[in-house]
């Protein structure tokens, strides 16, 4: 097992590692791969922290690091630091890989000085890497009320009392967001990868409607478009062949 930076002759095969370890995890498909294709141009991308796992000198995992900051709540910005997507292929996970090129990655961040980082993910898992809920740092997530507690949004002091008794509130950077902000260019982007099906499935992020809110279960709930293929963003009875039937 080898861990070393990525290199620009790795970036197509990441990208479509990235592809399989998140394709229907959290939602139908995924957005990760493009998320991390626009991150490399984005100034908030850390590229002593884009990290490839390599075994049998096949690439097998893959993490990268950004910028962020928190908002106190003076209003002045605080600077901290977030992760990911972090990807291991499907035929090496829940075999250790993760945590070990975490592990790597982290103590790296710690050597260049990173004091502070958050993250969303599963407590169950990144608890073993060091992180605890965000809200025992008193660090609230940005759409979330600030005396809720939020499960899935975590964070580490990788330096002692970097962060010290502050208080404040975490924005995800923007970069995040290019697959929603930019939809024709990611579908664009898709086509460029062998197909793959979509499915709503247990375990996912909750799926609405985006016109009437309706919950969607399975894809038995969804809308279709006009090749006949199902659409994710509504239900059946606000879309089908491809046209809105009611708003």
């Amino acid at each position: 097992m080898n861990i070393r930076l990525e290199q620009p002759q790795d970036w197509r095969e990441v990208e479509n590692l990235t592809r399989e370890a998140f394709w229907n995890v959290y939602r139908p498909g995924c957005t990760e791969h493009y998320v991390l294709n626009q991150y490399r141009h984005n100034p908030d991308f850390i590229p002593e922290l884009d990290f490839v796992m390599e075994e049998d000198n096949h690439i097998i995992g893959h993490v990268m690091f950004s910028k962020a900051e928190i908002i106190l709540d003076d209003g002045s910005h605080f600077p901290s630091w977030t992760f990911g997507p972090i990807s291991i292929h499907p035929d090496y996970k829940r075999k250790g890989y993760g945590l070990r090129l975490l592990n790597y990655a982290l103590e790296k961040a710690r050597e260049m000085g990173i004091g502070l980082l958050q993250m969303e993910g599963n407590i169950d898992f990144y608890c073993h890497a060091g992180f605890d809920l965000a809200s025992k740092l008193h660090i609230h997530y940005h759409d979330m009320p600030q005396d809720e507690e939020v499960p899935f949004f975590l964070a580490q002091e990788l330096i002692p009392n970097y962060w010290g008794n502050r208080e404040g509130t975490y924005c995800p950077p923007q970069g995040y967001f290019v697959a929603d902000e930019n939809p024709e260019a990611f579908e664009a982007y898709e086509t460029t990868f062998q197909k793959k099906v979509k499915t709503l499935q247990p375990g996912q992020l909750p799926q609405f409607c985006q016109s009437c809110g309706k919950p969607l279960y399975k894809n038995e709930d969804c809308g279709t478009n006009t090749d006949g293929g199902t659409n994710f963003n509504y239900c059946k009875d606000c879309y089908a062949d491809g046209k809105i039937l009611k708003v």
